[in-house]
């Protein structure tokens, strides 16, 4: 049998019924990314050796009657996780040798489930592009077409899932990391709710590993089933054992629901900020029948949702108050001249940038404080729906697109030009707020490039959205390996 496609849960069964070994599943990984990565590049640091001795081991464990949750799977993890002995550079050359002593808390919570980490996947420059491609690694291309990104910044993850390199990645989020790559490459991801999970060691290199509250940002899982989103979920979830850890212990809700007909959802495919490209639409749509076939209560408006244009400014401003901090006095000098000239009337997504990379602490206090706001208005919408479904980013996979000003790119929509970075509206839905967001495949693959949706849910009801990927995974079916 062929094992690099089987879900973690089937290779969890295997497994304990003794129908495969963790070093046979670890050398037939291993096999392939040293024949397919050559074209795909996920793998951007690999840890072999040491892979084989942890396969090993949990053979060992489980001939002594082991028996742990992830114990003998494969497994990657996003460059920027600190892995003990391995680089940790974000990208950036001048870090290439930067070695942290220690695991994150994250790599030490999957291996002590007993994964076997097969390696560290592709990231973009510092993370910030929703490609992975940097000066040291190269370029991670889709599995599906390699002309065309993996996405960012967890592409190196969403792409070794698809070419079959593990049944697992570790990934992170803040202007869609996991969720737009999922969406690009036909696997699944979960943004979990803000601070659910821990994320000491998922830092910028020589940044100490501290336990730090961070703001918009989360780590998450990846996998080709919404059931081994929820295996890897329940491994990573809970707080910092240096802090909240201390005194408290994580207790997720159950789903809201079991059956998709008790299911009542939100159907969302128009922004104010950009058009929703239509392949795109088409996989919203089918959704939308697959939730109303399976006769869940569905709805295309409601008076409770919070504005989205004012939820995409405030996204955009808290997104980059934080993404100028360590530049030198004269080049922050040159942008508060820049922001002080922008006309009072000037709205635009690019003049929130602006505006929020030169806030001022009273004017963050007042960003988050509009923030509440809208928290307060996704609880009550939260009390009439369970989900809200609606686009990742307005298009499938684009083609590479490697100019280094961001502010300069275009995406095409359906033939019209968009400013590139308007398309981080739709995961700063989610994102803004803290709200848990669970990606899924809505496409067919032998229809082109794959395509995904975002299934919004409650806060710290995880397992709410994830309940109703898993739903619909029976009704559309899911992650299809490339051909």
């Amino acid at each position: 049998m062929e094992w690099n496609f089987p879900t973690a849960e089937e290779l969890v069964a295997a497994l304990r019924a003794g129908e495969v070994t963790s070093v046979e599943l670890t050398d037939e990984a291993i096999a392939r990314i040293e024949r397919d990565d050559k074209v795909i590049n996920a793998i951007c640091v690999r840890d072999f050796d040491r892979a084989r001795i942890a396969a090993r081991g949990a053979d060992q464990a489980r001939a002594r009657g082991e028996d742990r949750p992830l114990l003998g799977i494969p497994v990657t993890v996003k460059e920027s996780y600190d892995i003990a002995g391995l680089p940790t550079t974000w990208g950036m050359p001048l870090y290439r040798d930067h070695v942290p002593a220690e695991d994150a808390v994250q790599v030490s919570r999957v291996k002590a489930a007993g994964a076997v980490v097969l390696g560290k996947t592709n990231v973009p420059l510092g993370l910030q592009d929703l490609q992975s491609f940097n000066e040291m690694y190269g370029t991670t291309n889709n599995p599906w077409d390699h002309d065309r990104t993996a996405g960012g910044s967890s592409g190196g993850s969403a792409a070794a899932l698809a070419a079959g390199f593990g049944a697992l990645s570790l990934g992170s989020d803040i202007g869609g990391s996991l969720r737009t790559p999922a969406h690009f490459c036909g696997v699944y991801a979960h943004k979990p709710t803000l601070g659910l999970a821990a994320n000491r060691g998922m830092i910028p290199p020589t940044t100490p590993a501290l336990p730090v509250d961070l703001d918009l940002a989360v780590v998450g899982p990846m996998a080709r089933t919404a059931r081994d989103l929820t295996l890897l979920l329940d491994v990573m979830a809970g707080p910092d054992p240096l802090t909240l850890g201390v005194a408290y212990e994580l207790t997720l809700p159950p789903a809201r629901h079991e059956r998709l007909g008790d299911f009542r959802v939100l159907v969302l495919d128009e922004h104010p900020f950009i058009p929703t490209g239509s392949a795109v639409l088409a996989g919203v749509n089918r959704v939308a029948d697959a939730l109303v076939d399976g006769g869940a209560r569905v709805e295309r408006h409601s008076p409770l949702l919070p504005d989205l244009a004012e939820a995409a400014t405030l996204y955009t401003q808290l997104l980059f108050s934080g993404s100028v901090a360590r530049l030198p006095g004269e080049a922050y000098e040159q942008l508060r001249t820049r922001a002080a000239g922008l006309s009072a009337d000037d709205q635009s997504l690019g003049a929130a940038r602006l505006r929020g990379m030169v806030f001022s602490h009273r004017d963050w206090i007042e960003a988050n404080n509009r923030r509440e706001l809208h928290r307060h208005g996704w609880r009550q919408l939260f009390a009439e729906f369970d989900a809200v479904v609606c686009p990742i980013t307005p298009t499938p996979a684009f083609p590479h697109d490697h100019n280094p000003d961001l502010l300069e790119r275009r995406i095409d929509i359906d033939g019209v030009e968009y400013p590139f970075l308007d398309q981080l509206v739709w995961a700063g839905l989610a994102t803004m707020p803290g709200l848990p967001a669970t990606a899924i495949p809505a496409g067919r693959p032998s229809e082109g490039l794959p395509v995904g949706v975002q299934l919004i849910g409650p806060m710290f009801e995880d397992r709410t959205p994830l309940r109703l990927a898993e739903l619909l995974e029976q009704r559309i079916g899911g992650f299809q390996a490339p051909r």
